[in-house]
C-alpha cells in the first residue's frame, strides 16, 4: 500500500464510518478497485479505526466527560444511584450506551470469523449496500417529536440494529439513526446516541486486533502509511460527524439512500 492509497483509504474510512453509507462496504470496494490485499496484515485497519475513535472523542468530548463523571459518581455512591439516574441525563445516557452495546459486542465475538469471510465477497457487500439504501429511504417516514430522548426500550432496539450492522455493506450509523428515529427519538438525539454508541464498539474492535498487531509488528512502510491513514481518518471523520448532524436535523437522512443504491448496483454489475 502506498502513502497515497493510505491517504485515500483513510479519507474513505473517516467519511463512511459516520456517514450512513457503510465504511466496511466502501473499504472493501475501494481495496478491490486499488487491487490491495492485506494478506492477513490488519495493522492499517487498526490504525484507521483508532483515527475514527479520535473523531468521536473530539466531536462529543463534553458528553464523554459528563458520562464518565456520572458513572464514577454512581460507583462511589451506589445507594444513591436511583436518584442520580433520575436527575442525571449523562448517567442515563451512559447506562443506555452500555445496554445498546451488548448486542453488538455479543455478535462481534460470536460471529467474528463468519463475518470476516464476507469481506472477501464484494458482490455481497454491494447487495448489502442496497439493503442499507432501503432502510435509509424508510427513515423519511419517521417524524419523531422534538426533544424526545432515548429510553431503555429504544436503546435495546438501536443496539440490536448496531449488531446487524457488523455485516459488511450495512451502515452502522444509517441503521442506528434510522431505528432511533423510528423508535421516536428526536433527530438530534438519535444522531448523538448513534455516535456515542460507536465509541465502545470502535474501541473494542481496535483492542481486539491489537493482539495481532503485537504478535506480528508491521513493517516501517506500513507504519508510515498507517499513520497517514489515521490522521486523514480522524480529520475526515470529524467533518463527517458535523455534516451528518446537520443533515439529520433537517430530516434529510434519506438522501443517502440514493447514493447507497447506486454504489450497490454498480458494485453488482462491474466488480468481480
Amino acid at each position: 500500500m502506498t502513502v497515497f492509497q493510505a491517504f485515500i483509504l483513510g479519507v474513505i474510512q473517516g467519511l463512511t464510518e459516520f456517514l450512513p453509507v457503510s465504511s466496511s462496504g466502501h473499504l472493501v470496494l475501494a481495496q478491490e478497485l486499488f487491487g490491495i490485499s492485506h494478506g492477513g496484515d490488519i495493522s492499517f485497519e487498526v490504525f484507521v479505526h483508532f483515527g475514527t475513535l479520535l473523531s468521536v472523542l473530539a466531536a462529543f468530548w463534553k458528553d464523554v466527560v459528563g458520562i464518565a463523571s456520572a458513572l464514577i459518581a454512581a460507583l462511589k455512591n451506589p445507594r444513591g444511584v436511583v436518584t442520580l439516574f433520575k436527575n442525571s441525563e449523562h448517567l442515563r445516557l451512559g447506562v443506555f450506551i452500555v445496554v445498546g452495546t451488548i448486542p453488538a459486542a455479543f455478535a462481534g465475538v460470536r460471529f467474528e470469523h463468519q463475518v470476516d469471510v464476507l469481506f472477501d465477497d464484494p458482490k455481497l457487500v454491494s447487495v448489502m449496500l442496497m439493503i442499507t439504501a432501503f432502510i435509509l429511504f424508510l427513515s423519511r417516514f419517521a417524524n419523531p417529536p422534538s426533544g424526545s430522548d432515548v429510553g431503555l426500550g429504544s436503546s435495546i432496539i438501536v443496539g440490536i440494529m448496531q449488531a446487524v450492522a457488523i455485516l459488511p455493506g450495512i451502515s452502522r450509523s444509517g441503521l442506528t439513526i434510522s431505528s432511533g428515529l423510528m423508535c421516536g427519538i428526536s433527530r438530534e438525539n438519535s444522531a448523538r446516541f448513534s455516535f456515542l454508541l460507536a465509541l465502545p464498539i470502535i474501541l473494542g474492535a481496535t483492542f481486539l486486533k491489537v493482539g495481532g498487531l503485537i504478535a506480528a509488528p508491521p513493517k516501517q512502510e506500513v507504519i508510515v502509511a498507517s499513520f497517514v491513514g489515521t490522521v486523514t481518518a480522524a480529520v475526515s471523520g470529524y467533518v463527517a460527524i458535523l455534516f451528518l448532524i446537520g443533515i439529520v436535523r433537517k430530516g434529510r437522512l434519506s438522501w443517502f439512500a440514493y447514493y447507497c443504491f447506486i454504489v450497490g448496483v454498480l458494485g453488482v454489475l462491474y466488480i468481480g
